[in-house]
């Protein structure tokens, strides 16, 4: 396993044989031992292109003040809690992200749907600063995070947890020493005050003692994500980023992780961001429900967000684009596809080349 220099905290996805996490210096945290253990400012490579990823809505569970933007008598507008503003983000000459603007204000729960390949993950990267946008900013806290100085950064991260796909737990730590990795890190905790916390956190997603001692191997896929999430809430984050939880999970299980996170949300007081694919969580989480579509399949004038609305909303929404991703009903994308086949063939042009980029 890499070697994690002391005072480093990035995660950094590697092969199922030994996943390794990036590295991210960081403040240590004030000490306090009713810690609901927060984030783990864990990084998976900033820079890969991988493209998996208004008004906020009601917040049920949040204070009255943090419920909507807005100006009460005599006050100035609250300032949201996450502000991307203009973001773009291009990768070479693949443009990933155009223009893309939200507001999440503090408590919020939001959730980013869109087709695989429409920048929902690299959206989340960018929210949490491992990726830079090519133009535009995120806000955060009132904090421009793009113009942050590397150690100001990551005392910032530090108030983030992120949830990865496949949880990225060490292959070669126990489920115990994962879950405490950030508190060794970050942290200047007693042996046994991190058992207690350990103890805690897996408690709190469903966990025994029972599990502490196995390594990620020999836990089931719903296990490893409850691992994951744990060690997430390890330094007690104000925001909770969650990449397709409920990935390769029964729907049993994936009900399970989707009540952990409201329970997270309501026991902590988190704001929560999840990108995910699965309906059931967009019908069950959120406040919100923000879709993004592929810019190869949008016109240069056409806003890339298509849909930023309550889950009510979104079953009943009118747009045939976002209808059919939600109710799962392929024709349309089918016929896309074999046309953008048939031109292949005739053209002559292979898949990846920078003409088909720029036409599919």
């Amino acid at each position: 396993m890499a070697r994690v220099a002391a005072r480093s905290l990035t995660y950094r996805l590697a092969s199922a044989s030994d996943r390794t996490y990036g590295e991210v210096a960081h403040a240590r945290p004030q000490r306090r031992l009713t810690l609901r253990p927060s984030s783990q400012s864990m990084h998976q490579m900033a820079n890969e292109p991988d493209f998996d990823h208004t008004t906020p809505g009601d917040l049920p569970t949040a204070p009255p003040e943090h419920a909507q933007q807005g100006t009460a008598p005599g006050s100035e507008v609250e300032r949201p809690f996450l502000h991307v503003e203009n973001l773009s983000v291009q990768f070479g000459r693949q443009q990933v992200l155009r223009n893309i603007n939200l507001s999440i204000p503090k408590g919020q729960t939001l959730v980013i749907i869109g087709e695989s390949g429409c920048g929902k993950t690299v959206l989340l990267k960018s929210i949490i600063a491992l990726v830079k946008p090519t133009v535009g900013c995120v806000h955060f806290d009132g904090k421009n995070l793009t113009n942050l100085s590397d150690q100001d950064l990551t005392q910032q991260r530090i108030r983030f947890g992120y949830v990865f796909q496949q949880a990225a737990l060490f292959d070669s730590l126990t489920v115990a020493q994962n879950v405490a990795f950030p508190l060794r890190q970050h942290g200047s905790y007693t042996d046994e005050e991190i058992r207690e916390i350990v103890r805690d956190r897996l408690e709190e997603v469903g966990l025994s003692e029972a599990v502490v001692a196995k390594k990620p191997a020999e836990l089931s896929g719903g296990m490893r994500k409850r691992v994951g999430l744990a060690r997430a809430l390890a330094m007690n984050p104000e925001v909770l980023l969650y990449d397709e939880p409920t990935t390769g999970l029964d729907p049993i299980m994936t009900d399970v992780i989707n009540q952990l996170i409201l329970r997270t949300r309501d026991h902590k007081h988190v704001t929560s961001i999840v990108v995910t694919h699965n309906m059931q969580t967009v019908e069950k989480v959120p406040d919100r429900v923000v879709m993004l579509y592929p810019l190869a399949r949008l016109d240069d004038d056409e806003p890339q967000i298509l849909f930023d609305g309550t889950p009510d909303e979104i079953f009943n929404c009118k747009d045939r684009r976002v209808s059919q991703f939600v109710r799962g009903e392929a024709q349309d994308r089918l016929m896309e596809l074999l046309a953008t086949s048939h031109r292949r063939k005739s053209t002559g042009v292979g898949e990846g080349d920078p003409r088909e980029v720029a036409n599919d």
